[in-house]
């Protein structure tokens, strides 16, 4: 993920029950090196402690306009924090608090400085399903969108109430993977249309048998990661694995099984991307037969004939027009730089990142990998790295060589 080092977040927390999960989302930004301050209603303060987020934070939490000490009083400058910010976060956000946004009121720190803001500003609503449902919530939602600030989608699922449906707040994870977007989608990357495809194929023997491989997908997730905070539009087409990041901004969602299905998602979208990016371990060849239901063991291993796979990099490669590239993935059984320059020549790819079967410093089933990129005329062997980190090393690379 890219280091958010040196960019100010602000985050306003207002009356809600769900305040008790921003401890979270202060984490995840810190851990990306953001500065953090937190700015709380009177209310939020029933709801979680400031003492734990400004523990968090590093900085002092601030809930009053006017802070009243034993033998002194302090104007708390809302214009000063707006200033600060590159990003306002306001979650929860309750009901009562996007009514007085929309309508200028200014009753608290958190709307005070709100209305000085400058900055992007991104909501995470909260709040019953049917205070959410009503007329009113949405046209507020609707105008505060219409303003050009960002509103979080409400996930449906179990509320504070007892009942189950929209109004949740979206979880911590999806607030930080937005706000990456926010402060870091500028320059080459933003808008970019990539086409990424990772993990495994499976490839049907029955109805309940299949031939697979090993890879886990975290490659793949590592690129979808990086493309969304740099903000980039995504088609991601992945085979079976659990290692997705779902609901990441910009990123639309394509599972598939088996290799042919994968090529004809790639294909569809090929015509409208920038780039491709094949990281998935895509089985080479399928049974030419699927058998009927499930094969009984009394009935013995049957002798299989095999068909070969659509190569889809070759494809891939073969279609690109004058302004796409294309980026493959080779998986060897030795570290063979010719072999990698090969494939790509022959498919057609203007880069190919090559990595080992059986590499003890990283490969198919580790946290990390050791890559070389491979183009036509020159070859550079990178050190073991963690895969979300390769990744946005990869991006970073083919920015800047996008034209060599």
């Amino acid at each position: 993920m890219s280091s958010l080092a040196g960019k100010h977040v602000l985050i306003g927390i207002t009356g809600g029950i769900a305040a008790y999960k921003l401890p979270f989302l202060v984490r995840l930004l810190r851990a990306q090196e953001a500065e953090v301050r937190v700015l709380m209603t009177p209310a939020a303060t029933q709801f979680v402690s400031p003492l734990t987020l400004a523990a968090l934070s590093g900085q002092a939490v601030h809930h009053h306009l006017v802070d009243v000490q034993p033998g002194q009083t302090a104007w708390n400058n809302h214009v000063a924090h707006a200033e600060w910010a590159d990003l306002f976060i306001l979650a929860p956000a309750t009901a009562n608090t996007l009514a007085k946004a929309v309508q200028g009121l200014c009753d608290n720190l958190v709307m005070a400085t709100y209305l000085s803001a400058k900055c992007p500003i991104l909501w995470a609503p909260a709040m019953d399903l049917d205070m959410f449902a009503h007329p009113a919530t949405q046209q507020n939602l609707s105008t505060l969108k219409a303003w050009g600030q960002h509103v979080l989608p409400s996930p449906e699922g179990s509320l504070a109430s007892g009942l189950s449906g929209a109004g949740r707040m979206a979880e911590p994870e999806a607030i930080y993977h937005h706000a990456c977007r926010i402060l870091n989608a500028v320059g080459f990357w933003k808008d970019k249309k990539v086409l990424l495809t990772s993990g495994p194929t499976e490839e049907a023997l029955d109805a309940v048998r299949f031939i697979s491989n090993g890879s886990s997908g975290r490659m793949g997730n590592g690129f979808a990661l990086a493309l969304s905070a740099l903000g980039a539009q995504v088609h991601w087409v992945y085979g079976p694995s659990h290692v997705q990041t779902q609901e990441l901004p910009g990123v639309a969602y394509h599972p598939v099984r088996s290799a042919q299905e994968m090529h004809a998602e790639a294909m569809r979208v090929q015509p409208e991307i920038d780039l491709a990016i094949c990281a998935a371990a895509v089985a080479d060849f399928r049974p030419s037969d699927l058998h009927d239901g499930k094969r009984k063991k009394a009935e013995g291993m049957p002798a299989t004939t095999w068909v070969e796979n659509p190569d889809i990099l070759r494809s891939l490669g073969a279609a690109k027009k004058a302004h796409q590239r294309v980026l493959g993935f080779a998986l060897e059984a030795e570290w063979n730089i010719d072999e990698a320059r090969r494939k790509g020549r022959d498919k057609q790819a203007h880069w190919i990142v090559l990595n080992q079967v059986a590499d003890p410093e990283g490969g198919m089933h580790t946290e990390s990998n050791r890559i070389a990129l491979v183009s036509q005329t020159d070859s550079m062997e990178w050190p073991t790295t963690d895969k979300a980190q390769l990744a946005l090393d990869l991006l970073r690379w083919i920015e800047t060589h996008w034209n060599s």
